[in-house]
Order: structure tokens, then C-alpha cells, then sequence
């Protein structure tokens, strides 16, 4: 099971860190990965990290702003952005794969999602 949480409010150029906790599973045995969704868009990749932590990759839109981290001893994975814009506003979702991966069908489990809402 998967639980994102720290969404909210924030307005435009400040940061928010969002984390996702994980249980019953082997979760340092995964890739994590967050995605988005927009209002009447698609679910889209943000990031995602290697089970050790040692790799990372990012969608070009928040390549620079956004840092995806992991603390296996806490089964939990990181979100930091920073430098937000009003078009990052979307529920972000964190999942897990076997694979390295940016495509969403490789990622096999998913948690709720919470909302982040940058205001201009």
C-alpha cells in the first residue's frame, strides 16, 4: 500500500516536499516513481529513482526544480519541488515498479494521489 500525503497550497516560485510512505511490501526492492494528472489531462511522468537511490531520471518540465529521493529505513520516497509554476498544479501520484522506468504500465502498484495547487 502506498500513501501520499504533504499536498497543498502554495503559490508560485515556493516549494513543497511531498512524501509517500509504503507497507506490505519489499519496498527497497522497487523503483519508485511519481506521476501527475492534470484536470483533463493524461497521468504523466515526473520522476523516478532506482531501488538503491544511486539513479534517478526526470521529465525535461521539472528536470532542475523537482528532486526525487528515497529513505529505505522509513519505506518511504520524496517529491522536493521547488521553483513551482502554476502549470505543475495536479494530483501527483507515487508508484512502484520492477523496472527502471518512465512508462506508466510498467508501474505496478499506486497510492491515492494528493493535491498540489500553485497559485499565480
Amino acid at each position: 500500500q502506498l500513501q501520499a500525503s504533504g499536498g497543498g497550497l502554495v503559490q508560485a516560485g515556493g516549494s513543497l516536499r511531498i512524501p509517500c510512505a509504503a507497507s506490505g511490501g519489499t519496498f527497497s526492492s522497487y523503483t519508485m516513481g511519481w506521476f501527475r494528472q492534470a484536470p483533463g489531462k493524461e497521468r504523466e511522468f515526473v520522476a523516478t529513482i532506482t531501488w538503491s537511490g544511486r539513479s534517478t531520471y526526470y521529465a525535461d518540465s521539472v528536470k532542475g526544480r523537482f528532486t526525487i529521493s528515497r529513505d529505505n529505513a522509513k519505506n518511504t520516497v520524496y517529491l522536493q519541488m521547488n521553483s513551482l509554476r502554476p502549470e505543475d498544479t495536479a494530483v501527483y501520484y507515487c508508484a512502484t515498479a520492477r523496472t527502471y522506468s518512465i512508462r506508466k504500465y510498467e508501474y505496478d502498484y499506486w497510492g491515492q494521489g494528493t493535491q498540489v495547487t500553485v497559485s499565480s
